[in-house]
């Protein structure tokens, strides 16, 4: 069963179908099997580089599918980046190696990062905490309110430092020491500001699609639990209290579903209640999380949250996502501020 529920064209069909059987034989894919078997590297970028010609839709129903797999972090930066670099320098020569995966590059923006450095004139000051995929990236697209820049990601220039996250995940911080001319300027001004809103945006609602794939999946294995597991003779899932909690946890879901896939189509189309979508998406989502995380481990007991179960890795990652989403105070401030 589909995570949600958006419009599908038949290649976009074929993609999660694909998707879908390639992680039912292979439930932990590394980069290689993303970028190689599946080519997923290079689903943003356009058919003339070798890329699939996709957008926000393609990017958040492989997300969906990726979340249970803990496979989507990397996945995202890159297809992420690749997509602003193609629209901004669409003749790139690097683009080719990223449709394959032989490269990577990563973003660093308001929403991949939990601080981001300074621009001036140009000029990398400070350092970037907590980037997400950009452990393992070769180049880094810096999409900041006042300029868009691509930077190699050299130990000359950027030094890194690598953090394994609670949900396994791997960010980097990073510390630039650049000299003028190592950051190729792609934008700057009105228009640079508008291309980090929208990746800001692209990024905080593929997180979304991410979070309800993982919830589905929590859900499921719970329901499962409930026919399986006995006490007093009888299975558990015949208690009313916990029949109630699972519809708790489906309701919440399904909410957060819902207002995922309208961020997503409002994203994909650039609509004008953008900003306002995906504000609503983050802050519904960030809330089902915990009901359906939590619900999910009491109804497991003492081994909700071990590693013998996926559920437990499946709810770190859920808490991580909705953490990245930032202060739930400023979504409504932004959601407000949209809706007026």
């Amino acid at each position: 069963m589909a995570a949600l529920d958006l419009p599908l064209s038949e290649e976009q069909q074929l993609l999660r179908e694909s998707v879908q059987r390639f992680l039912a034989d292979h439930p932990h894919p590394g980069w290689r099997d993303l970028s190689a078997s599946l080519g997923l590297a290079g689903i943003t970028l356009p058919e003339s580089v070798g890329g699939f010609g996709g957008g926000a839709i393609d990017i958040a129903l492989v997300m969906a599918e990726l979340g249970p797999a803990l496979a989507g972090a990397d996945w995202l930066s890159h297809v992420a980046a690749s997509a602003l670099l193609a629209r901004v320098a669409p003749g790139h020569p690097a683009l080719g190696d990223l449709a394959g995966g032989s490269r990577r590059i990563a973003i660093l923006c308001a929403a991949s990062t939990a601080a981001m450095p300074v621009v001036e004139g140009g000029l990398v000051r400070g350092g970037a905490a907590l980037v997400a995929g950009a452990a393992e990236a070769d180049l880094l697209l810096l999409a900041s309110d006042d300029a868009l820049l691509l930077i190699a990601a050299d130990g000359d220039k950027v030094e890194q430092r690598h953090r394994i996250m609670h949900d396994g995940s791997v960010s980097a911080d990073l510390a630039f020491t650049l000299k003028p001319g190592d950051a190729v300027l792609l934008s700057d001004g009105d228009e640079a500001r508008a291309l980090a809103d929208h990746a800001n945006d692209l990024i905080l609602a593929a997180r979304c699609a991410e979070a309800v794939g993982l919830m589905q999946h929590m859900i499921a294995g719970s329901i499962d639990y409930l026919g399986q597991r006995k006490q007093f003779g009888t299975a558990i899932g015949g208690f009313q209290s916990l029949r109630h909690r699972a519809a708790d946890m489906q309701l919440a879901a399904m909410k957060a579903a819902a207002l995922t896939e309208v961020a997503i189509v409002a994203v994909d189309q650039d609509r004008a209640d953008r900003a306002q979508a995906v504000s609503a998406a983050c802050i519904e989502v960030g809330d089902a999380v915990r009901v359906v995380g939590e619900s999910a481990v009491q109804i497991h007991g003492a081994m909700g949250l071990t590693e013998e179960l996926s559920l437990g890795g499946h709810f770190k990652r859920a808490l991580a996502i909705a953490a990245a989403f930032g202060p739930r105070a400023g979504h409504l401030a932004r959601f407000a501020e949209a809706a007026v």
